[in-house]
């Protein structure tokens, strides 16, 4: 098997990714599930507990950005345990808070870490593993949200079934600040890519930081853009889909806690496994035909999801949603690495994807505000479908970049040589 081939650095590259994205998901995750207890306990509406899912998902486009520019100036590991620390603290603030102001505030602030760590994760990884194995590798590591967002489903049912209702939320949010240490310890162990390493000493021996914003010129703005559309479309898909999941199963589904929690672990595990067949068809169709594939899917599952009865079809349907709407994101870390050249590969993909969760956070914010005239499940449906058109599109109009190289930049870093990298 191709994990046993793994040196030492690529084994704790791959875990610290791991694990910081996973409890990323779980900080994340918590918040989705508990939005019926708090329109429950503070009257707050749908409409402003969207704002808040949204809140936290615009600012990670700043900090997942921001991330990655830190990431190409001082080093991955170093920007990871930053992240890790930040997201982690003001999850932890979140169960003090008694208003939708003071919420709104600590998870608006929550998203400028939860942004960075995919960024600089996946950058890590990408850089640390050989082509041929990157977008498994990449996979795996994206499955991790499945681990974060089940550990998450299973703190809310122990709370719930355990502690006051206006206890229990509290309890979830404090849990978040546990996993920053277990972070650190695991991310004292990694080292930087010699892919990075050397992209740093030929900038410092131009006496360079690198061009950020080379991104933005031709020919890097075309992969920008696509790339950006790309991730806009799966992440507006996504949380469309988890943030609003749980609130339909229980206020149009009528289901119990227990109920809810079974449909949501179905869910989950097809997600694990759809992380992994994606990661693996990845490397062997390619990325683009891999993201296309997944998106025609999923649009059809959400459909179906949302409109047939409660039976134990509905049951067994979750594990497909799963495996299509969390599958599809395996080969975007990869994919993104390969279109951007060294010197701004974090700046590049931290863009696109932390971007690409500010427009996707519209999709959640958008369905609590048109669940006022239609019913939630069509108000999922409508959004989710139109957001997997956009990452049909974009997907065509990219470049294949499965078996690319993550070679040294040659001595000329201007958006036109760094493009030829990318080539």
């Amino acid at each position: 098997m191709w994990l046993k081939t793994l040196t030492p650095n690529e084994r704790h590259a791959m875990a610290s990714a791991f694990a910081g994205y996973g409890f990323d998901g779980y900080d994340f995750m918590i918040y989705t599930l508990i939005i019926p207890t708090l329109t429950g306990l503070w009257g707050m509406s749908m409409q402003r507990a969207g704002y808040i899912a949204g809140a936290s998902l615009v600012t990670s486009a700043v900090g997942g950005w921001g991330a990655g520019i830190l990431a190409d100036r001082f080093g991955r590991a170093r920007i990871m345990q930053l992240t890790v620390l930040w997201f982690a603290t003001f999850t932890f603030l979140s169960g003090f808070t008694h208003s939708f102001g003071e919420l709104f505030f600590t998870r608006a602030m929550q998203g400028f870490g939860f942004g960075g760590q995919w960024a600089v994760g996946s950058v890590l990884v990408a850089e640390t593993i050989e082509a041929r194995h990157r977008g498994k590798a990449a996979g795996i590591v994206q499955s991790s949200w499945s681990f974060g967002w089940a550990l998450a489903v299973f703190g809310y049912w122990t709370v719930s079934v355990t502690l006051p209702r206006e206890l229990g939320w509290k309890v979830l949010f404090w849990s978040g600040i546990l996993p920053a240490l277990l972070i650190i310890y695991i991310r004292r162990k990694v080292k930087e890519p010699p892919v990075y390493l050397a992209v740093r000493a030929t900038a410092g021996a131009r006496g360079a930081r690198g061009a950020f914003l080379d991104i933005f010129r031709p020919p890097l703005l075309r992969y920008t853009f696509l790339a950006t559309m790309l991730s806009s479309g799966m992440l507006a898909a996504y949380y469309s889909v988890t943030t609003w999941l749980p609130t339909y199963l229980e206020t149009e589904r009528h289901l119990s806690v227990s109920g809810r929690t079974g449909y949501l672990l179905t869910l989950i595990v097809g997600s694990f496994a759809g992380y992994l067949a994606s990661a693996w068809l990845s490397d062997t169709i390619g990325r683009r035909g891999g993201f296309i594939v997944f998106a025609v899917c999923g649009a059809l599952l959400v459909t179906a999801y949302t409109h047939m009865p409660v039976s134990g079809g509905m049951m067994f349907i979750g594990f497909p949603l799963g495996f299509f709407v969390l599958g599809i994101f395996s080969g975007m870390g990869a994919c993104f690495a390969e279109l951007f050249p060294g010197p701004v590969r974090g700046s590049g993909q931290g863009f696109c994807y932390s971007i690409g969760r500010a427009i996707g956070a519209a999709g959640p914010v958008l369905i609590g505000a048109w669940s006022g005239h239609v019913s939630l499940g069509k108000s999922i449906t409508g959004i989710t479908v139109a957001a997997y058109g956009v990452v049909i599109l974009a997907a065509w109009a990219l470049p294949e970049t499965r078996g690319r190289t993550l070679e040294q930049p040659s001595a000329d870093t201007s958006p036109a040589s760094g493009a030829a990298a990318a080539q």
